[in-house]
């Protein structure tokens, strides 16, 4: 994987992410709705996005730290076999984590992001990606997997990509379209996020 289609595919990883709306913008629509602003809508992107952040930082952070004393090839067969598992087990049994009340702050919005995203595996997710860039040859210029600048840059890239498609589809829903959309035009998006978690984890066996 070359450092162009690497980062490629964690901004794009990162905007798939955000099109989910148990991901943060389903709940940054409700507070919009509920405190009847705008502004409500961008103040809570600014702590989802930060949960949502810190949950792919974290996952990232402890691959880098396990490949100290493991081999790479077992921790993309750990990584895949989570994905699957975890991917299995929201297609039998999906389910959303609760968050008591729409009332909240700063801290309690950041921690049911991070919850959330580590819930759905979004850390998991983009581990392949990173662990192919970490194999990269020298020849492709980009620095490996254990300079931690790597998974800083690698944290980021997703991050933008989940908040450019998070504030979008927050926005348009709440200026443009209303909640009543999506008793309209649903589907379960909760089981195409665990058939691509199912993808993603073969992927990764293959790479």
């Amino acid at each position: 994987m070359t450092s162009g289609w690497g980062w490629s595919a964690l901004f794009l990883l990162g905007a798939y992410h955000g099109m989910n709306p148990g991901m943060g913008w389903l709940f940054a629509v409700a507070l919009g709705m509920q405190e009847n602003s705008t502004r409500a809508v961008y103040r809570s992107l600014v702590p989802i996005t930060a949960g949502h952040a810190l949950a792919i930082g974290a996952v990232i952070l402890l691959a880098g730290v396990v490949q100290i004393v493991l081999p790479l090839r077992y921790i993309k067969i750990a990584v895949a076999g989570a994905l699957l598992s975890l991917g299995a087990y929201r297609i039998v049994r999906s389910r959303h984590l609760r968050w008591g009340g729409m009332q909240v702050g700063f801290r309690d919005l950041t921690i049911w992001s991070f919850l959330m995203a580590s819930a759905h595996g979004a850390g998991l997710m983009v581990l392949p990606v990173v662990l192919a860039m970490r194999a990269a040859p020298a020849g492709h210029h980009m620095h490996t997997f254990a300079d931690p600048m790597t998974g800083v840059w690698a944290t980021l890239v997703h991050t933008l990509g989940y908040l450019t498609l998070t504030a979008a589809v927050a926005l348009v829903v709440y200026q443009k379209l209303g909640l009543a959309l999506l008793h309209k035009a649903w589907f379960n998006l909760d089981l195409v996020w665990a058939i691509a978690l199912v993808v993603t984890g073969l992927i990764a066996l293959t790479m």
